[in-house]
């Protein structure tokens, strides 16, 4: 469930997509239908990193003469300080700072740092990489145990692809993996890098200081956390979900829950499933 909401939270459209449907892919159908719904000027996006992602930003808001407001990924943050843009020392004394990078023409990146967010991260980094050492120190005992030693290049990588899957931090070791042995060590300059950039956030947004000043843009990027609480809200409103269950080759499906077609809410006044997926939520908190 995705939805169109105002600063003020309470959303004005809100609309259900296929499950398999990607984040990115509903930018353009939204865009079109808020200009012509609401005959809006000059539209502003609100939007996490995974939902207006740059290929969104070239194909469908700077065409339509839209402005935006999100995020940076992890490995365009880590590239601002490879290439020298973002200086570390910038936050020496202060824990916000405005910077351009031609790698993001017409646009202003407020980095900021939270340092209670960076020692989170990295004591999560070091809880998980002890965890992965602590499950790959067994395998490498395993091969070289006396009794039936584990052997085989295929059984030693699976073994070593269940703790990687577990644990999630492939990405910071290196393995050497054979017939009859298995050893592993830390990608320490690799962490080091990583580590450097812990609690670090960067917001890009289109619209010019004279528009809005660096905090009031990150105060607007940060304000989406307000929405999904708010659709976390009144999702927990419908009581009841209608599912079709595909039961075998003949395409036959199966309803469950409420009656054809609609939910069930909690305070139990039914709607339509367009009226929910195309209407807003006038949602009563207070009777519900």
């Amino acid at each position: 469930m995705g939805c169109c909401a105002p600063p003020t939270a309470a959303p004005s459209r809100s609309r259900f997509s296929k499950g398999n449907t990607g984040d990115p892919k509903t930018v353009a159908d939204q865009v079109a239908k808020l200009k012509k719904r609401f005959a809006l000027d000059h539209v502003v996006l609100v939007g996490d990193r995974g939902m207006i992602t740059q290929a969104r930003i070239d194909e469908d808001l700077r065409p339509a003469g839209l402005d935006w407001i999100t995020a940076l990924r992890a490995p365009a943050l880590q590239g601002l300080v490879g290439g020298g843009y973002l200086q570390m020392s910038l936050f020496d004394e202060r824990d916000m700072a405005a910077i351009t990078s031609p790698d993001f023409p017409g646009e202003r990146l407020i980095v900021c740092r939270n340092p209670d967010l960076a020692r989170e991260r990295a004591r999560k980094r070091e809880d998980l990489l002890a965890a992965t050492e602590r499950d790959l120190v067994k395998i490498t005992a395993a091969t070289a145990r006396q009794t039936r030693p584990l052997r085989g290049a295929a059984k030693i990588g699976l073994a070593v692809g269940a703790v990687l899957d577990k644990h999630k931090m492939a990405k910071h070791f290196d393995l050497t993996i054979s017939e009859a042995r298995f050893a592993h060590s830390r990608k320490v300059a690799q962490i080091a890098e990583e580590a450097a950039l812990d609690g670090l956030y960067a917001v890009r947004t289109s619209l010019p200081e004279q528009t809005i000043d660096d905090a009031a843009a990150v105060r607007a990027y940060k304000s989406l956390s307000m929405v999904d609480i708010d659709q976390t809200w009144r999702l927990s409103r419908i009581k009841r979900w209608r599912v079709w269950v595909d039961v075998g080759k003949q395409g036959a499906t199966e309803w469950q829950g409420c009656r054809a077609g609609g939910f069930e809410l909690g305070d139990c006044r039914r709607i339509r499933g367009d009226e929910l997926v195309e209407g807003p939520l006038y949602f009563d908190r207070a009777a519900a």
